[in-house]
């Protein structure tokens, strides 16, 4: 099992947390709050289903983590063209400087574990995992389409 792709994955990820929360610690983020703002500063002004989908956080738990960053004045929700259900998310000057410092945080994990690493090796596992993050999103959509065409729309037959 040590040496299975999903243990090593789910390893390296909490490894990865650990020690940015360690990182970052005397800023109070929580969970989740590293990446919206990691994501936030390449897409300031993002709507919540963007960065739910990029950050890969369930909607509804992102409210609560943009109501967080919203109370330590890290972003600012607008409404978007009128559509007052729809919102916007911009960092905040607050938000921006600790945007930097997270952005900072990634890449000196980054570059901990990637120490002993070739650059050929390092370009090999990007490809491999963003082949790999291709399939299981694919798989999602398949899944998703067959669901909304089974039950939702009512199209084809329906197993259960």
């Amino acid at each position: 099992m040590e040496h299975s792709f999903h243990y090593l994955l789910l390893a390296n990820q909490s490894m990865v947390h650990r020690q940015l929360l360690a990182k970052l610690k005397d800023t109070g983020l929580t969970l989740g709050q590293p990446k919206v703002l990691d994501y936030l500063q390449d897409h300031d002004g993002a709507n919540q289903a963007e960065i739910a989908r990029a950050c890969h956080i369930e909607p509804a738990s992102l409210t609560s983590v943009l109501n967080r960053m919203e109370e330590k004045a890290l972003v600012e929700r607008r409404t978007q063209q009128g559509d007052r259900r729809s919102f916007a998310v911009y960092l905040t000057g607050q938000g921006h400087s600790m945007a930097l410092r997270v952005r900072q945080a990634f890449e000196e994990l980054e570059e901990q574990a990637f120490a002993g690493v070739s650059e050929a090796e390092r370009e090999q596992l990007d490809e491999t995992a963003a082949k790999t993050r291709i399939a299981q999103e694919d798989r999602r959509r398949a899944t998703n389409y067959q669901y909304y065409t089974r039950r939702v729309w009512g199209l084809g037959k329906t197993t259960t």
